[in-house]
C-alpha cells in the first residue's frame, strides 16, 4: 500500500526506514531521498513510524 502517492513511498518502504533513521516522517522521508510535497500522508505516515518503533522496542522490555 502507499502511504505517500506524491512520492511513490510504500508502507513497507517508510517502516524499514522507520527502523533505521531516526525523527519524524519528514525525517524519514528525507532519509529516503525524498520530502513531502502535498502533506496529507504526514500524520498517517507519522503513526505508521511510531508503530512500527514501538513493535521493535517491545521484544527487548519483555525480555529484559
Amino acid at each position: 500500500m502507499y502511504i505517500c502517492i506524491c512520492n511513490a513511498i510504500k508502507e513497507c518502504e517508510l517502516r524499514k526506514a522507520a527502523r533505521l533513521c531516526p525523527g519524524d516522517a519528514e525525517g524519514v522521508y528525507g532519509a529516503l531521498g525524498k520530502k513531502p510535497n502535498c502533506g496529507h500522508c504526514l500524520e498517517e505516515a507519522d503513526e505508521l513510524i511510531a508503530e512500527e518503533r514501538s513493535s521493535v522496542l517491545a521484544p527487548d522490555t519483555i525480555a529484559a
